[in-house]
């Protein structure tokens, strides 16, 4: 018997955790701070941060970032538990709430810095980012064509620390107010089935 018990555990132990199953997601969609407020709502993301990738210039500044010369989108990066939320969910948030349909482009924000952009980080993902842009441009649910790039990771670059968590540390300030609050009070309303508790 006391071997037995011994073999269960050696048995739990190899099983991969939740933790270990996690994988790594990086979009843009605009504004890396709407995007991070959004994302660190859902159930099962994790160390949700803003960054920049996709570029040519190396850990680039955000004022690099702004000049649209470096090939940075600004984007957001982080975990998610496969057994809480699909990827596929991941991506259908992805694309309502943002305009995937504006080339470089969201609401007053224009420049290459701001595209719709999914960097996959294997097979899998090109694929489900692949099938899921479709879906959504098949439903018709934008009056244009989804232009969203999907490119392989080529790098990610953390953004300046007064980035981070932009959303919640400002909530006062007038781009907060007038820009970030009311698409997420939009987002929680459409997808509250996601949210953490």
């Amino acid at each position: 018997m006391k071997t037995l018990l011994t073999l269960l555990l050696l048995f739990a132990m190899t099983l991969p955790s939740s933790a270990q199953r996690r994988e790594t997601v990086t979009l843009g969609a605009g504004c890396f701070w709407c995007v991070e407020a959004i994302y660190e709502r859902l159930n099962g993301v994790y160390g949700v941060e803003s960054g920049y990738s996709g570029g040519h210039v190396a850990n680039p500044t955000y004022r690099q970032v702004t000049t649209a010369t470096t090939g940075h989108a600004e984007v957001i990066r982080f975990t998610y538990d496969p057994d809480v939320i699909s990827f596929d969910d991941i991506l259908r948030v992805f694309f309502a709430t943002h305009n995937p349909t504006t080339l470089n482009r969201q609401g007053a924000d224009v420049g290459p810095q701001y595209r719709s952009v999914i960097f996959y980080h294997n097979a899998a993902q090109k694929e489900a980012a692949e099938r899921i842009k479709k879906e959504i441009g098949d439903a018709k649910i934008w009056d244009a064509p989804i232009v969203t790039e999907i490119s392989p990771l080529i790098n990610y670059y953390v953004a300046e620390d007064y980035h981070q968590d932009y959303y919640e540390n400002n909530q006062n300030a007038g781009y907060c107010q007038v820009v970030i609050a009311p698409k997420v009070r939009k987002f929680m309303r459409e997808y509250s089935h996601l949210l953490k508790n």
